[in-house]
């Protein structure tokens, strides 16, 4: 199980998280993991306080949880382990801090992918799917949600399995390393 990645993606309250953190719960149960909650979000509103503290009141103790907004990389490159198993939460949220500081995006999508090929054990992460709904209006807009599409792409890539979640139901997008399409029943 080490290294492999799992991709879940979704729509805002589309049951995404929940049905993440019940993967990894399972999975840590099953193999004696550790389960690592890595968050992303940032508290700059009271939305986003409500949001963050509804996550954290769902969880349990035996989650260890570290945020980080902007360094997922080095922190998934530093915390991924055999004996664990990471829960990243959110990438899009991780990706509108980039935008925030202005950084290099290809860059950080390259460090994060170089990061997920070697990872040392075993991380699904969580990210939403923001392209099925009307073009934006406006540019920062736009290029986030091109940037998104790009980065569930790349790491879709990359993952072992990639689930589509919405209204709480779970589609299987590809499951080790198989894209299932019309040709699979």
């Amino acid at each position: 199980m080490s290294g492999k990645i799992t991709l879940v993606l979704g729509g805002a309250r589309s049951g995404k998280s929940r049905f993440a953190e019940n993967l990894v719960l399972s999975q840590a149960d099953r193999d004696n993991f550790a389960p690592v909650y890595v968050a992303t979000g940032e508290v700059r509103d009271d939305e986003m306080r409500d949001r963050i503290a509804h996550h954290q009141n769902n969880r349990d103790a035996r989650w260890q949880t570290l945020e980080e907004p902007l360094a997922l990389g080095q922190v998934l490159s530093r915390e991924a382990r055999p004996d664990r198993i990471l829960l990243v939460d959110c990438l899009t949220l991780w990706l509108s801090n980039q935008l925030g500081q202005d950084a290099d995006i290809p860059a950080a999508f390259d460090e994060l992918g170089n990061v997920l090929k070697n990872a040392a054990g075993p991380i699904v992460l969580v990210s939403n799917e923001v392209g099925l709904g009307i073009v934006p209006v406006n540019d920062l807009a736009r290029r986030f949600r091109d940037d998104a599409g790009r980065l569930n792409q790349l790491v879709a890539g990359i993952a072992s399995d990639v689930f589509f979640v919405a209204a709480g139901l779970t589609l299987p997008l590809k499951t080790n390393n198989v894209p299932l399409g019309p040709e699979i029943n």
